[in-house]
C-alpha cells in the first residue's frame, strides 16, 4: 500500500467514528521523519479511544498492517499512530488548538481527502445459458431426422428398365 493510500484509509476510518476537521498534510521534502500527517479531532476522551481503535483494528483487518508505533494516552488527549512514513495525530479540540500542527507545518500542502470507501468491484455478469440453447437445437434436429427417414421408407422405389 502506498503512503498516501494509508493516510486516506486512516482518514476514512476516523471519519467512520465521526472525527472532525480531518486533514492530510504532505510533508515530503519538509520532514525527515514523516511523509504525511493525518490530523484528526476527537471531541471527547471516549471518541479519542474509539477513533484510535477503529484505525488500528481496520488497518490490521483490511490491510494486515499494524501500527509501527502507538504513542500517547487518553489523559494527554493526543494519540499518535505511525504507519511507515504516515503519522496519524488524534487530538481533542483543546490540544489541537494549543499545538497548532497545521501552523507549525504551514508550508506543507494539504492533500485532498477521499472519505468515500473504494467502489466494490463490479458484479460479474451471468453468462447466457448456452447449454440449454444447444440442448433445444439438438432436440429439434432429432425430431426432424426421423421424419426424413420415415418419408424415405414410404416412397416407392423407382424401377429401372
Amino acid at each position: 500500500m502506498e503512503d498516501l493510500e494509508i493516510a486516506r484509509a486512516c482518514a476514512l476510518y476516523a471519519d467512520d467514528k465521526k472525527a472532525e476537521n480531518i486533514r492530510i498534510l504532505d510533508l515530503r521534502g519538509l520532514s525527515p521523519i514523516s511523509d504525511y500527517f493525518v490530523l484528526v479531532t476527537a471531541m471527547s476522551t471516549p471518541q479519542l479511544r474509539a477513533v484510535r481503535d477503529e484505525i488500528v483494528e481496520r488497518m490490521k483487518e483490511e490491510h494486515r498492517t499494524p501500527p509501527d508505533v502507538k504513542d500517547g494516552n487518553f489523559e494527554s488527549q493526543w494519540i499518535i499512530l505511525v504507519y511507515g512514513s504516515v503519522m496519524v495525530h488524534i487530538l481533542t479540540p483543546e490540544k489541537r488548538e494549543f499545538y497548532a500542527l497545521e501552523e507549525l507545518w504551514g508550508d506543507a500542502p494539504e492533500m485532498a481527502l477521499n472519505l468515500e470507501p473504494p467502489a466494490p468491484p463490479p458484479e460479474p455478469k451471468e453468462p447466457k445459458p448456452k447449454a440449454a440453447k444447444k440442448a433445444a437445437v439438438k432436440k429439434v434436429a432429432a425430431k426432424k431426422a426421423p421424419a426424413k427417414k420415415a418419408a424415405a421408407k414410404k416412397a416407392p422405389a423407382k424401377k429401372t428398365k
